[in-house]
């Protein structure tokens, strides 16, 4: 999956911003911090659901289930603003 190209990604300090352009059906923005950055940016790359959990509890020091609940939490919602190609 991958995150669409009407979206644009935005890091600031402790914040993450992804913003949806003119041509995305989803008109507003999504507020997050580093961890949905992280996220984000790997969707960038085309990255599939359970690469992607492999990848964060790589990185993360977290328990194993709530890193997978939240790249999941963060999947759905994705989807439902329609910003991710699947």
């Amino acid at each position: 999956m991958k995150l669409k190209k009407e979206f644009l990604l935005h890091h600031t300090g402790e914040e993450t911003i992804l913003v949806a352009t003119g041509d995305a059906a989803f008109s507003g923005i999504l507020r997050g911090n580093k961890t949905l950055g992280v996220i984000l940016d790997e969707l960038q790359k085309g990255i599939g659901e359970e690469e992607l959990i492999a990848r964060l509890e790589a990185q993360f020091a977290a328990d194993e289930g709530e890193i997978e609940k939240d790249v999941r939490n963060v999947i759905a919602a994705l989807r439902q603003i329609g910003a991710l190609d699947d």
